[in-house]
């Protein structure tokens, strides 16, 4: 290219974005690609945007035998859960299954809060019986798991460690054709039946880690909001807690056209590429239902509007947050669910400790939000005026303690323990903790700040009490 030609370009490029859109989405400087061509540069200059296809709506799950039968499906894997395989979810999918003459075979063995080993087991299960099509139904728990044995079945000479996120596995693009997926979620948080994503607990090293490639993302999600009727009030706090860690992160992340390296190839682009102007849609409008909503579908099992609008914004979420990414919440979350010791979550019917995923992320979020809100202060001031913070005299400088305090006031209304010594850890553990979200890269390079151990430790330490 000509020396005159890049002058015109980059003209050009000044100009467009001087004229981009002032809406308070894309307003802000910090979110605005520079656009240039990929010759050259460090960091990215494009983004992607994955979806799975989604259907709402009161009752649509009795569809899912006819959409296996447009598939041409002959042997359908139904993965659930143990607790969720009695519940009328389940039995809403096998009777359509039923009707529409679908030969399937149930999988019900899913570990709430997978592990390496709960997935080999159900890959497992599905590599011996061909199947040519699945469906999850249940909580992010299922749907990952459904995720991963439809990828190591269709991939079947892969070692388990191929595909599984680096540092701890190797990160492979994924290449091979998978079978349709149809995700049926049960509850409203993980958004995972629109993302290329499925997290796990790595039994050796005691820290959560996952897959992530849009090839693994569901077929079709059906959303159906008759579902949320069914499930405890703390499973619905928790669940939204992810929702709402989803959009404040996602909406805080690093921008795209920051996060390096720029990829050689399309194909290992990440699907975690940082904040972009079309999350950001996605992430506000979920946490402005999360505001509106969260509240009144904990305190009332019956109230449907509530529990629809949270059903949706999970997805909303889960759109925002699957192409952009989160960052601390998320990358601390992890080892705090890996190392838990006693502590047994309320309304959660599971033979094992456990701290559910939404309450280990959303305990260090007044901490984190603290920490990051330097860098795009006026994000973070937006966010917690949503959440309900006044900010008509607020100062740049108190972004973060603002935010801060919003969450805590959240938090507190929902009866959320207090900080992580309430759910066992201690200052002794945070070594162990920072150990952990150290090989979280995946994530934990995408925060706005970069962080040093010492950082994590005191983000850990701010963390042990919110009230």
């Amino acid at each position: 290219m000509a020396a005159a030609t890049r002058a015109r370009v980059a003209h050009l490029l000044r100009q467009l974005q001087r004229a981009a859109c002032q809406c308070p989405t894309h307003s802000h400087t910090y979110s605005q690609a520079p656009g240039f061509a990929p010759s050259g540069k460090t960091t990215d200059y494009a983004f992607e945007m994955a979806v799975s296809n989604i259907r709402y709506g009161a009752g649509v799950t009795k569809e899912v035998g006819m959409d296996l039968q447009n598939m041409g499906a002959k042997n359908v894997c139904l993965m659930t859960d143990k607790n969720l395989s009695q519940l009328p979810p389940v039995q809403m999918v096998m009777d359509s299954l039923v009707k529409n003459g679908i030969n399937f075979k149930v999988y019900d063995n899913v570990r709430v809060e997978p592990t390496d080993r709960s997935f080999m087991e159900a890959i497992e299960f599905v590599k011996s019986r061909a199947f040519d099509a699945f469906v999850a139904v249940g909580g992010g728990s299922t749907m990952d798991t459904c995720k991963a044995a439809n990828l190591y079945a269709s991939s079947p000479h892969s070692d388990f460690l191929d595909y599984v996120n680096a540092p701890i596995g190797k990160g492979k693009p994924v290449s091979v054709p998978l079978k349709p997926l149809i995700a049926v979620p049960t509850t409203s948080g993980t958004g995972s039946e629109t993302t290329g994503v499925a997290i796990f607990d790595y039994e050796h090293l005691k820290v959560k880690t996952g897959i992530a490639s849009r090839a693994i993302k569901p077929t079709l999600g059906l959303i159906d909001p008759l579902h949320t009727l069914h499930m405890p009030d703390r499973v619905v706090a928790n669940s939204g807690f992810d929702v709402l860690c989803h959009a404040l992160e996602s909406y805080t992340a690093l921008p795209y056209h920051m996060r390096s390296p720029c990829p050689s190839n399309p194909i290992t682009r990440p699907a975690y590429q940082g904040s972009n102007p079309v999350s950001d849609i996605w992430a506000i409008h979920a946490l402005r239902i999360v505001a509106k909503y969260l509240k009144r579908a904990v305190r009332n099992p019956d109230d449907l509007e509530a529990r629809s609008n949270m059903h949706l914004a999970s997805a909303f979420a889960g759109i925002g947050f699957g192409n952009a990414g989160v960052h601390l919440c998320h990358g601390m979350s992890y080892p705090i669910s890996g190392l838990v010791k006693t502590y047994k979550a309320k309304d959660y019917n599971v033979d094992h400790p456990l701290v559910p995923h939404g309450l280990s992320v959303v305990l260090t979020s007044p901490a984190v939000f603290t920490f990051t809100a330097q860098m795009s202060p006026e994000r973070h001031l937006e966010t917690a005026e949503i959440l309900g913070a006044d900010t008509r005299t607020a100062r740049i400088p108190d972004a973060g303690p603002i935010l801060a305090d919003t969450l805590r006031k959240f938090l507190f209304d929902l009866d959320v323990d207090d900080g992580l010594a309430a759910i066992g850890y201690s200052k002794a553990d945070i070594p162990a903790l920072v150990k952990g979200t150290l090989p979280q890269e995946r994530v934990t390079k995408l925060a706005p700040r970069p962080q040093s151990e010492e950082d994590l430790s005191a983000l850990f330490e701010a963390s042990m009490k919110l009230y």
